[in-house]
């Protein structure tokens, strides 16, 4: 039960200027739905804090960090890097002699399988097939690997193969099943993931999602004995299942020295993964840690004494200790690095008025690794174009001043913060003699939105904790807000799986780390996949649950409530009710009457119960312009909103909190959230990832209403200011393009423009800015902008569109057939009363016609 699906990601350029960009997913060779889930939560990413480890003997650990392997005895605070090739390098996995270690390496857009000589330090590759080649385990005689590779159908399948010296005798293991089960999140097709062997070499215990809808499986065993030929047609067995429990994503068995145990990873009825212990052989699960945070990828010590994992609790992540039997963990810090090279010594400071500040900031060296503090979150960009550069961004939040570790030689360092900035990009000259340091002053380079009034800047869609690999906090969201220059953050609490991993703050609304300039409030996405996802904001006296309808084999399949019902409650409980999220390609129910659709946004337009849309979004911005169009082009008065649906916990994420935002017109004097949101719901807004708009007509400002007695021409002021270039800056009236300010073939940064406009027909104008392709650093599919609308009365008559109104009439008419089919009801009364609300809507919007 995860979130709706989105358009992939794009590009993350290190270059600025008007360059296009084939922007494609990080990793896009994978065929699986819902790329944001699996590569957080399941492929290895660049934290500066370690990520995954293995036991190289009894008292010492190997492990992966800042994309190096490094090497810590326990007992000694001191770690020894023992790779730093041309990728990032991950998930180590010791030979039982200590003698090598198989690790998978992350370059060239693919991630291959490597082994390191211990004595000589020498890596070779073992793997060279372009896919995703990760969970690499030795077999306890140290004869045969096994590990999960994309290699067939790119999909995730497990591989064996023979180490007697080389890499030999590649086999996979288990066969691809396409299940008949409603998969929503997760492929029709099975997969396997993180293989542990046997104590006895004979088995491979695996994780599967055979037979079940939701989650990412419960534990199987498999004969290691089998295998086909890499590329075989053949469907095989996927073994027998020994335990099932939701696992998303993170359960990594191991077994324990005695073959009795396995230790794994689960959530089971909690907010965050503890450790458990199972029976090899299967049976009921108990508990070996506790904790409000994370607990995961854990390792049996070799003489089966203790158990090493990593963990979350301070926010970063870090190596745990914990004694089986035992009950308290300790904890491995590196605080001594030794690098298996000299590094130079980067000083970064960052001030705003002469005090420290906040910005966000990226550094990498020439070959593009990125580099950050010890203690720094470092979040990387979904998307890059592999011809220009050959890693996605990366970047960290910096308050004050950090020591960065570099390589010798140049370094580039960009620095952002927020829209009302000109975005900065320096290059320093680093030596390992001599220290260097950049200062930043966030007062230079600064402008402000154009037009008249105080804008205050708000995210209307950010997850705090989303089962990412950080555990995020109010007091670093707060951070993450500042760094961004953004005044209202709504943290929306929401379901993970079968978990809130926020609902601790249920009922909280105003987190007390809140400040006069920059606002947490926490809230709800009301999360119904079927209807469409809602905002729920600034909802008073705590979140409406379960959080879901429409979940096939749940107690929670029936499509009641509706989001209209959810609507209701909400606005009972003074909450700000929009639509998140809404498009990912433009809806067509006439000219595509097969198309299935069931959004209720249509529905809960009429039903006056939206006080927002999202135009900005995890979506494709200008499909879900054109929608809103249509509804503005009935009378509908609709505010536009931004909302980045940013995992703020997640170390791989489409954008930063902020990425869109809204910008609304709001008193002076601290920031409240209710003035912001009754300002939002007024219309006093703009929508954008970058460009800041002015717009007036007629002297009157967003949200207002121009009531004219007859046909005329009206004058109209626009501006612009923004810290990339756009290729379009268009006045639209009634969904009809009247003025474009930049000529074609032509791109601008700013600009200030008067003139006039014929206003024929009553209903809405809007002024929208955008690029053709990606500009980095605005790290969307796009740039793009719009402000809400100004409406548009002449001589008292109602805003009216005929084609529009019949659109949207089958719009539900594909609702109604959906719904109509749809069997999983509480009540034969519930469909009834859904189907009648369908056919209401349609009837109103039929007698628009």
């Amino acid at each position: 039960m995860g979130k709706v699906g989105r358009l992939l990601g794009f590009l993350a350029l290190f270059v600025t200027g008007a360059v296009s960009a084939e922007r494609a997913p990080v990793l896009g060779q994978i065929d699986l739905p819902h790329p944001y889930y699996y590569r957080e939560m399941y492929l290895p990413q660049l934290t500066p804090g370690p990520s995954s480890l293995c036991w190289l003997n009894k008292d010492t650990l190997v492990y992966s960090m800042a994309g190096s392997l490094w090497r810590q005895t326990l007992g000694n605070d001191s770690a020894e890097q023992l790779t730093a090739g041309e990728g990032y390098d991950y998930e180590p996995d010791c030979s039982p002699d200590g003698r090598f270690i198989i690790y998978s390496t992350y370059r060239a857009d693919a991630v291959e399988l490597s082994l390191l000589d211990v004595a000589s330090g020498q890596s070779r590759e073992l793997t060279n097939n372009g896919g995703i080649n990760i969970d690499a385990r030795f077999s306890p005689d140290g004869r045969r690997i096994v590990f999960v590779s994309t290699q067939y159908h790119r999909r995730f399948h497990l591989f064996v193969a023979d180490m007697n010296g080389e890499f030999s005798n590649l086999k996979r293991l288990t066969g691809e099943n396409k299940s008949s089960l409603p998969r929503y999140y997760y492929s029709p097709f099975d997969h396997e993931i993180t293989p542990v062997w046997s104590r006895d070499g004979k088995d491979i215990l695996y994780v599967s999602n055979r037979n079940h809808i939701y989650g990412t499986g419960g534990l199987w065993r498999v004969s290691a004995a089998g295998g086909m030929a890499p590329g075989a047609p053949e469907v095989g067995a996927a073994g027998a299942e020994l335990h099932y429990e939701e696992t998303n994503w993170k359960a990594r068995p191991d077994v324990s020295p005695d073959g009795s145990r396995l230790v794994y990873a689960s959530y089971l009825g909690r907010s965050w993964h503890n450790l458990w212990l199972l029976p090899a052989g299967g049976g009921d699960p108990f508990p070996l840690t506790y904790g409000d945070f994370d607990q995961t990828n854990p390792r049996w010590s070799p003489d089966g004494t203790r158990v090493a994992f990593i963990s979350n609790r301070e926010g970063g992540t870090e190596i745990g200790l914990i004694a089986v039997p035992g009950g308290h963990p300790e904890y491995l810090v590196p605080a001594a690095r030794h690098f298996k090279s000299p590094m130079a010594r980067l000083h970064l400071v960052i001030r705003s008025h002469g005090a420290p500040a906040v910005a966000r900031v990226s550094v990498r060296d020439a070959k593009g690794h990125a580099y950050a503090p010890a203690g720094a979150w470092l979040s990387a960009d979904d998307g890059h174009d592999a011809k220009l550069t050959p890693f996605e961004a990366h970047y960290f939040h910096l308050k004050g001043d950090a020591w960065v570790d570099v390589p010798p030689g140049m370094v580039k360092i960009d620095v952002m913060h927020g829209f009302e900035r000109k975005f900065e990009q320096r290059e320093l000259e680093a030596s390992a003699a001599t220290p260097a340091e950049l200062q930043v002053n966030l007062d230079e380079g600064t402008f402000s939105v154009p037009a008249a009034g105080r804008w205050g800047s708000a995210d209307v869609h950010v997850h705090m904790n989303y089962g990412g690999v950080y555990r995020n906090t109010p007091a670093h969201l707060l951070l993450q807000a500042q760094g961004e220059n953004l005044n209202f953050v709504n943290s929306l609490i929401v379901n993970k799986e079968q978990r809130f991993p926020d609902i601790t703050y249920n009922g909280v609304g105003r987190d007390p780390v809140s400040t006069d300039d920059t606002l947490i409030v926490h809230a709800q996405e009301y999360h119904t996949s079927y209807w469409g996802h809602l905002g729920l904001l600034n909802i008073k006296d705590g979140i409406v649950l379960p959080g879901y309808v429409g979940y096939p084999n749940t107690a929670a399949a029936s499509l009641m409530p509706m989001n209209a019902d959810v609507a209701d409650i909400a606005h009972a409980r003074g909450a700000v009710v929009g639509y998140v999220h809404p498009f990912d390609e433009y809806p067509e129910p006439i000219a595509k009457p097969k198309e299935e659709l069931t959004s209720e946004l249509p529905v809960d337009v009429i039903l006056g119960k939206v006080d927002y849309m999202e135009i900005l979004g995890f979506s494709d911005h200008r499909s879900t312009a054109h929608v809103w169009y249509q509804l503005l082009n009935l009378g509908f008065k609709i505010p536009a909103a931004g909302g980045t649906d940013a995992m703020a916990n997640y170390a791989s994420l489409r954008g930063p909190v902020g990425m869109n935002r809204v910008f609304v017109k709001i008193p002076d004097g601290p920031i409240a959230a209710d003035s912001f949101l009754s300002s939002l719901k007024a219309g006093r807004s703009f929508a954008t990832n970058g460009p800041l708009l002015g717009f007036e007509l007629q002297g009157l400002s967003l949200g207002d209403e121009l009531k004219i007695p007859a046909r005329k021409n009206v004058a109209f002021k626009v501006a612009l200011r923004s810290l990339v270039a756009v290729d379009h800056l268009d006045l639209v009236c009634n969904g009809k393009l009247m003025k474009s300010f930049i000529a074609k073939g032509t791109s601008a940064d700013h600009g200030d423009f008067t003139g006039s406009v014929p206003l024929t027909d009553s209903g809405w104008c809007v002024v929208r800015a955008s690029s053709d392709q990606f500009r980095y650093p605005v790290l969307d599919n796009y740039v793009y902008a719009t402000t809400s609308p100004i409406y548009v009365s002449i001589a008292g008559r109602a805003a009216h569109s005929s084609a529009d109104a019949k659109y949207f009439a089958a719009w539900i008419d594909r609702m109604l057939e959906s719904t109509s089919a749809y069997p999983d009801w509480n009540s034969p009364a519930e469909k009834s009363l859904v189907l009648r609300r369908l056919n209401d809507a349609k009837a109103r919007f039929s007698a628009l016609e």
